[in-house]
């Protein structure tokens, strides 16, 4: 007990447990396995902010912790690392980012579930029965769904704590990774945006034809127009999934953000190191991340195979089911930084918005900041 106490990670572990038993405890009381979906927006970002801002509350840390932190020269006392406020930073963002994405959704609801899990269900129940298909569904439930991803998600706080454990000063690969990061979060947005617009576009449509397209660009932000930039058609709704915008690029142009945006996390300490890494530690988290993601995908895309098998087929066979999307996040940031010169030699915001109003419409984004930096490399 006292190892453990004692430990950099007593906090994190202990968090850990705790979250595991609620979220398993809550899914059975509940019936629905999503609730560990419902803390995975934040729970990496209180790990990282944990260590990042250990000197806000040290008589917290664990003596062996305090002893990897900084010392401020005049003091003596333990001092922020900038690298990992940087992560912090970074990661909030990323938290921000998913947990919009996931309310516009609806995922917050706690009546809410994952497709996926419904169909795991009914697949386990015809291989073992009713109550053979039950107990085998509750050792996933618990052992993967449960345990698993939130020993995932305390990983994610590692590349903080190295960073704690690193001089404070930034180097130039710092600067590098995290614009590439930051500009990695963009792709990921406009993805996720784009995919949204799609499923509104498309359930719209089903109802009501004639409505489709206004009721699809009330919810696009930049880049995800349904008329410009997704250039969506009845024959889209009728297929049933988005092949336009950066989907034509990837099968799940979001997903490939997604596993970047950590390996990027997880290299920011690893470069700064003034020591050669000499094992793939650093990068567990990221790799388990990957794995997770490369298992999640492919279970999801049979799912897509099942109910669309002819035109699934033919968009796998062209498209990447990851492919290189999140190297546009090198262009992103530059192009944001630059965009007031773009938005100075087209005349400034008059010369933008004044074509765009419409009778009766609100005025169109989809031309501004975001759209300017991915129409550029896109």
């Amino acid at each position: 007990m006292s190892l453990l106490s004692d430990s950099p990670f007593a906090y994190a572990f202990s968090l850990c447990l705790f979250s595991t038993a609620v979220t398993y405890i809550a899914s059975v009381l509940t019936s629905n396995v999503s609730q560990v979906d419902r803390l995975w927006t934040f729970l990496p970002t209180i790990y990282t902010a944990y260590f990042a801002l250990g000197p806000l509350w040290p008589t917290f840390l664990p003596a062996q912790l305090q002893a990897q932190y900084p010392r401020d020269d005049l003091t003596g006392s333990i001092t922020f690392s900038s690298r990992a406020l940087v992560l912090l930073t970074l990661i909030n963002l990323w938290m921000f980012r998913l947990s919009y994405n996931t309310f516009r959704r609806g995922l917050f609801s706690l009546t809410d579930e994952d497709y996926r899990w419904a169909v795991l269900r009914r697949q386990f129940n015809q291989r073992f029965g009713g109550i053979g298909g039950q107990v085998v569904f509750q050792i996933v439930n618990l052992t993967f769904i449960a345990a698993t991803q939130n020993v995932l998600l305390m990983g994610l706080g590692w590349p903080a704590y190295l960073a704690v454990t690193q001089s404070s000063t930034l180097v130039t690969t710092d600067y590098i990774l995290a614009l590439w990061a930051l500009g990695v979060l963009v792709v990921e947005f406009t993805a996720d945006n784009q995919q949204f617009v799609f499923q509104t576009y498309k359930h719209t449509f089903l109802q009501n034809p004639t409505h489709a397209l206004r009721t699809a660009s009330t919810v696009a932000w930049p880049c995800a127009s349904p008329e410009t930039d997704l250039k969506l058609t009845p024959a889209d709704a009728r297929r049933g999934f988005i092949t336009s915008g950066l989907w034509r690029y990837s099968r799940h142009p979001n997903f490939a953000c997604e596993q970047a945006f950590w390996w990027i996390i997880s290299a920011i300490p690893v470069f700064a190191s003034p020591t050669p890494i000499s094992s793939i530690t650093p990068f567990l988290p990221s790799l388990a991340l990957s794995l997770l993601f490369l298992s999640s995908t492919f279970y999801t895309e049979s799912i897509s195979a099942s109910k669309y098998p002819l035109p699934y087929s033919a968009y796998q066979s062209r498209v990447p089911m990851f492919g290189p999307v999140p190297l546009l996040g090198l262009f992103a940031v530059p192009a944001l930084l630059s965009f007031p010169l773009f938005l100075f030699s087209t005349g400034g915001w008059e010369g933008l918005v004044d074509p765009m109003r419409g009778p009766g419409n609100m005025i169109s984004l989809n031309s501004l900041g975001v759209s300017f930096c991915l129409h550029s490399v896109v």
